[in-house]
């Protein structure tokens, strides 16, 4: 389907080409104003210079040659220029009905095959998920199911942290603390010995370098090690899964830095072969800084003084794995803001390097801090940083605190309903931000069912799940019959927009987009509810309208729910 905007575009292109004016400055976008009009069209006022003409005489050229047209209700030229348009409702209520039916619900499909890659969630071996996980793998769920929605291919991949020093350090610490039987490996075991191996490393410089030479003969394939790693990283992954799953997060691929190491002697022989790598003190580095940086950008260490390898490496290398594997048109990285100058490296040398082409687009999604009342990083109440799982279990526990005296879900599902809802909250009152921002996480806020929260949404689906239970229609048959009232215009138009919703969500890599377009619908409908007496109606027309219109109210919610891995529940 076409956008609204795009259907009304051409009827003004058109008109303003017969008035001798330029095709293109018939663009029509959605109104600034709702409360004044529907759509709006500027183009009279980009071409007032051009042409020499006052921009209101070129707007009322135009507007005189539009008559007739099926899709308009209304035009008014106002001052300085503008073409203020309304369509008619007829028109907007069938666009409307056309969604509904429509495979996509009315977005727009990609004309061109578009593949695009996206790294996110990046979890540890041998360290629990914490806080800081959340924002990467909810930003990077949502826009994986964006990519998808607007007839992309997105791949998924998780980019395990299972290489490097890190590993040598757990390492270290279980050779040292069981020299002589190794214990069954768990996620508890692992979560204990990381931290304490870290502080370790800091004051005692004889382990950190047991544990650096461990991590180069790891790299090397040493047998031994590696075996103690890979049941680190099995062990690990299991539990990582299992919280990722509670978020509704997936991903096409678990490939880890590990995989990616194996592309760093392809890496090196490029390097090498254009003539990038430099040495200096010891390890091989290239040279990344640029005359208009603003900031220094220090070289990027591809081979270090030990000869092992570090991040940097394994994530340039993974560029020539993505290309080898997906050929993608871009290559998105949901990662926090700290990791800024690390991606200009990584970008800066693919690029002098040439391992992509230079027309893929390489862009690190940089995301702000989740942060307490207090306005500092979010952390456990003796200070220490929250593991995810606890902070899922808190919300959901607060949930089932609201659920327990509710008539309306049974006491077998408020488990289940509070773990839900728990979820929407917390991912709804995360991506309503743009994702550069920080926000405060305030689980009252998140909570209530009123304002821009995941439960209001929620509740809004419930809604109209109990108005269609109490009616009995039958879903296969919407129609719509007219418009009746200016709240059901309102739904009918915030509905229409939802198309410009996901396609401006996927230019802006967004999903702030999709969850306020959410957001505008549900308060259209509530206020649409509000005003209309649906079930109680005894024009058994206006009624049948209406509820089709619930139908579709629910379906659209549902759609961008879904795109935003948010789950609802039938009651609430």
């Amino acid at each position: 389907m076409k956008l609204l905007t795009e259907l009304l575009s051409a009827v003004f292109m058109n008109a303003f080409s017969k008035c001798g004016y330029d095709e293109s400055l018939g663009k029509v976008s959605i109104s600034d104003r709702l409360d004044l009009c529907q759509f709006q069209c500027n183009g009279a006022l980009a071409g007032a210079k051009r042409y020499k003409k006052a921009p209101l005489t070129i707007a009322q050229e135009v507007a005189n040659q539009i008559t007739g047209c099926i899709y308009i209700h209304k035009i008014e030229v106002v001052r300085p220029g503008f073409i203020n348009i309304s369509v008619q409702d007829e028109f907007l209520a069938d666009y409307v009905e056309q969604m509904y039916h429509d495979k996509f619900k009315g977005i727009p499909q990609a004309e061109a095959e578009e593949t695009i890659v996206l790294d996110y969630g990046n979890p540890n071996v041998a360290k629990p998920l914490h806080v800081g996980h959340l924002r990467s793998a909810i930003i990077g769920e949502a826009l994986k199911r964006i990519i998808t929605a607007t007839g992309r291919k997105a791949v998924g991949d998780v980019h395990l942290g299972d290489w490097g020093l890190p590993m040598g350090l757990v390492l270290a610490a279980l050779e040292e603390r069981y020299a002589d039987t190794l214990p069954t490996l768990t996620a508890d075991l692992l979560n204990e010995i990381y931290p304490a191996a870290s502080r370790k490393s800091k004051t005692n410089e004889v382990f950190l370098e047991k544990a650096r030479t461990i991590t180069a003969r790891l790299q090397k394939g040493d047998t031994h090690y590696t075996k103690i790693w890979r049941n680190m990283v099995e062990v690990s992954v299991k539990e990582i899964r299992k919280t990722f799953q509670r978020l509704d997060v997936s991903f096409d691929y678990w490939y880890g830095e590990s995989d990616s190491s194996k592309y760093v002697p392809q890496l090196l022989q490029l390097l090498t072969d254009r003539n990038l790598l430099v040495k200096s003190e010891g390890a091989q580095v290239v040279e990344v800084a640029k005359e208009n940086d603003k900031a220094p950008v220090p070289p990027a260490i591809i081979v270090k003084s030990n000869g092992s390898e570090g991040y940097v490496t394994t994530d340039i290398a993974a560029i020539i794995q993505r290309e080898k594997d997906f050929r993608p048109d871009k290559i998105w990285y949901v990662v926090d803001f700290r990791q800024n100058l690390h991606f200009t490296q990584v970008f800066r040398v693919a690029r002098k390097a040439a391992l992509i082409p230079e027309s893929t687009e390489l862009a690190h999604l940089c995301f702000g801090t989740v942060n307490g009342k207090d306005g500092k990083p979010f952390k456990t109440r003796d200070g220490g940083v929250m593991q995810l799982s606890e902070l899922l279990d808190s919300v959901t526990a607060c949930s089932y605190e609201k659920l327990k005296s509710s008539d309306n879900i049974a006491e077998a599902d408020k488990k289940a309903a509070a773990e839900k809802i728990g979820i929407a909250a917390v991912k709804f009152g995360d991506l309503i931000n743009h994702y550069s921002k920080d926000y405060v996480f305030d689980t009252d806020k998140f909570m209530a069912s009123e304002g821009k929260t995941g439960v209001y949404l929620l509740y809004t689906v419930a809604r109209i799940n109990s108005i269609l239970r109490k009616t009995g229609i039958n879903c296969g048959k919407v129609k719509l019959q007219g418009v009746y009232s200016e709240s059901e215009r309102e739904l009918l138009l915030k509905i229409a927009l939802s198309g410009s919703a996901f396609i401006n969500a996927f230019h802006e890599k967004a999903p702030n987009i999709v969850c306020e377009n959410a957001y505008q619908i549900a308060v259209a409908f509530s206020k649409f509810y509000h005003e209309n007496h649906i079930i109680s109606e005894k024009d058994e027309k206006k009624k049948a309208s209406w509820l089709a219109l619930c139908v579709i109210t629910k379906e659209m919610l549902l759609k961008h729910l879904d795109t935003l891995a948010i789950e609802t529940v039938d009651v609430m």
